[in-house]
């Protein structure tokens, strides 16, 4: 017989009374029986027990083992609900007497169980919903002398499972919108309890005149591993909520500022806040391509910072010799971003005048697509291992849809009834491969999440509780293969293009795609219907040799 830290404490036995739990049986050398030599091992420190008032005994939240034996069997022989039964910490303070018992053959056994055990839940009851009620009257307030001072929150000070929540209006009105959300969205039990111990922790005590920051709690949460967006949702919806974190733009904007001249990077901020919020008869742009502008004409400030002070100082010669290095794509578009830059800061009175007037930026080099290899195709169909992976590469593939339209598919998309699919709002037939795919996938989401409400078709373990789509990193985008998402897309529109004579009329209406889109893919597919004849076109994507298929059903490209 080994003890639980892997030490032997059989030196010597001998049978008689515990030292320390009063059992009869066998003992050791140290004169307690294996179960108090385990219970020391885990819980070190004599001490005074708090339930029968002994000294120098091992202690477990300051009761000794021979307490917690007692409250054990006072537990299962008083309890008088499931959940009363679960719960022991209550019993050891009513605690009164000791009945005295036999060493090493209590042997806990699990009861028969009378429920289905739930995921998740470890066979506890689940607590009865809490009432509903309605959002506390706010109490008149003195007015503060000082600046709110960063409140100091310390998790899981009450515990749920001992007792009650706290008596706040303002908690039972949040632990009711939480119950809400929960019921709503499907949220198993994990997740609900996490949520109910964060808002004890901020609710307890709070009042009508408080209101809560995120920056002081946040610590917390994240420390511990909580769920951050639920709780600040709960608060939001509460409208005690202020969310004084610093915005994600405003921190990079910061670190691409760093190492620029002081008045160059004030300038540049300036721009580029316009750029994302707009101004007069200016039209506010998307972050990203905000972001996007900066980056392009970074390399361009960085250099003018090392021998000018202000944009004023740029000459024309200036802007030509830092697009002369650049060619193609990176010139078109640091030559569109710097156009940008000073034609803000003509207008704004920054500089007198415009360094990049009368600068060519070139005209874009178009690709001309050239089909995919049936190895590359199989390399692709090989990596894709999962279900919701075999379902991005198939509407990829077979239905030309981008990443970004395949996160943003709802469930009313997919009618496999009728064999319909809707794809950014153009309806196509539904194959069979596709088909079979989605059903899998269907069943599969239905095993894995079945309480949850997102209406989105592809989901993951962290969208399944809210309502939005997938993030962009969760997609299958098959990065370091030839055959990414994006090109099995291009390659199925240019496979259409090559199968209908180069017919932009035709791309238009089978993809729904823009005129100037199905003209570059015509104009592609002409090209290579040109040179097919002396140098050999390569196979189509429908003429290739099959090659291992998604789930046993061929190559994908054969439809």
């Amino acid at each position: 017989m080994v003890a639980r830290d892997g030490r032997s404490p059989k030196i010597a036995r001998a049978v008689t009374s515990c030292a320390e739990c009063l059992a009869w049986g066998w003992t050791y050398a140290q004169g307690v029986c294996l179960a108090c030599y385990n219970f020391a091992a885990r819980h070190p420190g004599p001490g005074t027990c708090t339930g029968c008032g002994r000294d120098a005994l091992p202690l477990r939240k300051g009761y000794c083992r021979l307490c917690w034996c007692q409250a054990r069997a006072d537990r299962a022989a008083l309890a008088a609900d499931p959940r009363a039964a679960v719960v022991l910490a209550p019993w050891l303070t009513q605690v009164c007497h000791h009945q005295l018992f036999f060493a090493n053959i209590e042997g806990r056994h699990a009861r028969p169980r009378t429920m289905e055990r739930r995921r998740g839940v470890k066979g506890r009851p689940r607590k009865p919903p809490p009432p509903a009620v309605a959002a506390p009257r706010p109490e008149p307030a003195a007015l503060a002398l000082f600046g709110a001072l960063p409140r100091s929150y310390r998790y899981g000070r009450i515990d749920l499972r001992s007792g009650p929540a706290p008596g706040n209006p303002w908690l039972a009105w949040a632990l009711h919108l939480a119950h809400t959300m929960a019921e709503t969205r499907g949220f198993d039990d994990t997740v609900r309890r996490t949520l109910n111990r964060n808002l004890v922790m901020l609710l307890a005590g709070h009042t009508s005149s408080e209101m809560i920051r995120v920056t002081d709690f946040h610590p917390v949460l994240t420390g511990r591993g909580a769920g951050l967006a639920h709780t600040i949702e709960v608060l939001a919806a509460m409208g005690i909520m202020a969310d004084d974190r610093p915005a994600v733009f405003d921190t990079w904007l910061r670190g691409k500022l760093d190492g620029l001249a002081p008045a160059i990077a004030a300038q540049a901020e300036r721009w580029a806040r316009v750029l994302r919020d707009g101004g007069p008869r200016r039209r506010p742009r998307a972050p990203a391509t905000a972001m996007a502008y900066l980056n392009c004409a970074r390399p361009a400030l960085l250099a003018w910072s090392q021998t000018y002070g202000h944009l004023r100082e740029v000459t024309r010669d200036d802007v030509l010799s830092c697009l002369a290095p650049l060619h193609g794509e990176q010139r078109f578009s640091a030559m569109v971003a710097l156009r940008s830059l000073f034609t803000w800061a003509k207008r704004e009175g920054v500089i007198f005048a415009n360094p990049s007037s009368r600068i060519s930026a070139g005209q874009r080099a178009r690709p001309i697509w050239q089909p995919l290899t049936a190895g590359e195709i199989t390399t692709a169909v090989q990596a894709a291992a999962t279900p919701h992976a075999r379902l991005c590469v198939a509407l990829a593939a077979i239905h030309a849809a981008r990443p970004g339209q395949i996160r943003a598919l709802q469930l009313d998309d997919a009618d496999i009834g009728n064999r319909r699919i809707t794809i950014a709002g153009h309806t196509r037939p539904l194959d069979d491969l596709t088909r079979r795919l989605l059903t899998g996938w269907l069943g599969y989401r239905r095993a894995r999440w079945p309480h949850t409400a997102n209406p989105h078709l592809l989901i993951s373990k962290r969208s399944a509780l809210g309502l939005g789509p997938v993030s962009a990193t969760w997609i299958l985008d098959l990065r370091g293969l030839p055959a990414t998402l994006d090109r099995l897309r291009i390659d199925r529109q240019l496979e259409e293009a090559l199968a209908c004579g180069a017919d932009p009329l035709h791309l238009a209406a089978v993809f729904g795609m823009d005129t100037s889109t199905a003209i570059r893919y015509a104009t592609s597919a002409r090209q290579l219907l040109e040179h097919a004849h002396g140098a050999g076109l390569p196979a189509s994507p429908s003429t290739q040799v099959p090659g291992p298929g998604i789930a046993g059903d061929g190559y994908l490209g054969s439809r």
